[in-house]
This record gives structure tokens, C-alpha cells and sequence, in this order.
């Protein structure tokens, strides 16, 4: 039976997580599954975990762990034959061991962003809390009726037990910097030596 592979990449808003994501998802094959696409596909389609979400959404407030949990753990039963790449999930400890009742994860990279960056990166960054969608002033800004419903999203710090965690559990890595483009060669140099690279994948079937 085949071994799939399964990650995720944990890092505070700003820290440029669904950056990383997506080109892991492009370079290794990995099925890239965001926590916020699941929110806002809740919110939408009325789900009773998105309903919930979107309450504490408008408050400016955490999803729960107990709502997060009853969000993603559905969807990821589904992908049980395939491997994949979660974005901002497990978020604390106790999502973590929810997940890993059903998965052991091969891998979790933890992206560590000076406080400063974070802070510039973040001051254009806003969410509409009807829809939970993430919006970036400079580059992709909101229509200009909804303005008035935008909030400041609020800087969230990854859990110190959820990191101790998988550190203890030898599957944590973590790569610290303030430009995405400098990171990642590190991040794919490692991702090389768990799962073969798309590339690579190619070349080995001519």
C-alpha cells in the first residue's frame, strides 16, 4: 500500500503560510486543504460548524477548538487516500491531538517572522466578518461598499504546547526570516529528502 505523505505549516497571520503552501503544493503534489477555505466554504453553505465559526468571526474573536475541529476532521476523512498539505491547522495543542487521531503526520514546518514584519505585513490586512474573507489593502482590496463591515484582523501566536509537541514528537522544523523568497530554498531542500519533487517525479518515469 502506497505511504501518503501528510504536513502542515504553522505560522502566525503574515507570516506568509499560504505563500510557502502553495508552492509545496506545486512542487511535491501535495493537496493543499487552507483552514480559512474550509471557514469561509462553511460560512457559506450555512454549515452548523460554520454558522458557529461566523460568530466568533464577528466578534473579532478565535474559532474554538471544538468548532475547528467539527470544521476540518470531516473533510480530512474524506482524503484518507491521498497526501496533503494543511495550511494554519492544527492551530494548538488540542487540535492537534484531535487530528492526530485519525492522522500521524510526516511533517510540520513552523514558520518564525520577526514581530516587526509581521506588523507591517498585517497593517493592510483586514477581514470581513460576514464572509470570513481576507482582504490586503494594497493588493487586493475590498469592493468599496463592504468597507464599512471590515475589521482589523489581530495578530494570533501559535500555541508554545502545540510546538513543544511536535518537537517532541520529531516531526517539527522551523525556518525564521523576513522574505519568503529567502526561506524557501531551505524549506525545499528539506521537503526534498521526505517526498520526491514533481520534477524529479517526471524524470524517473521517461
Amino acid at each position: 500500500m502506497a505511504k501518503f505523505f501528510r504536513a502542515a505549516v504553522l505560522g502566525p497571520p503574515g507570516s506568509g503560510k499560504g505563500t510557502i503552501c502553495k508552492r509545496i503544493a506545486e512542487s511535491f503534489g501535495l493537496q493543499y486543504l487552507s483552514s480559512g477555505h474550509f471557514l469561509r466554504e462553511g460560512i457559506a453553505a450555512n454549515t452548523e460548524a460554520g454558522v458557529l465559526a461566523k460568530t466568533y468571526i464577528e466578534r473579532g474573536m478565535l474559532v474554538p477548538d471544538q468548532v475547528m475541529t467539527r470544521l476540518m476532521l470531516p473533510k480530512l476523512e474524506q482524503l484518507k487516500n491521498h497526501s496533503w498539505l494543511l495550511d494554519g491547522f492544527p492551530r494548538t495543542l488540542a487540535q492537534a491531538q484531535a487530528l492526530n487521531n485519525l492522522y500521524q503526520m510526516d511533517l510540520v514546518i513552523s514558520l518564525n517572522i520577526p514581530y516587526e514584519t509581521l506588523r507591517e505585513r498585517l497593517s493592510d490586512r483586514w477581514i470581513h466578518p460576514a464572509s470570513g474573507r481576507v482582504y490586503n489593502m494594497g493588493f487586493n482590496p475590498p469592493r468599496v461598499q463592504v468597507l464599512g463591515h471590515l475589521k482589523f484582523q489581530k495578530q494570533s501566536i501559535s500555541s508554545g504546547l502545540l510546538l513543544s509537541d511536535l518537537r517532541s514528537q520529531g516531526i517539527l522544523h522551523s525556518f525564521s526570516g523576513t522574505e519568503t523568497d529567502k526561506i524557501w530554498p531551505y524549506i525545499n531542500t528539506l521537503l526534498s529528502t521526505k517526498i520526491l519533487p514533481l520534477s524529479r517525479c517526471s524524470m524517473t518515469s521517461l
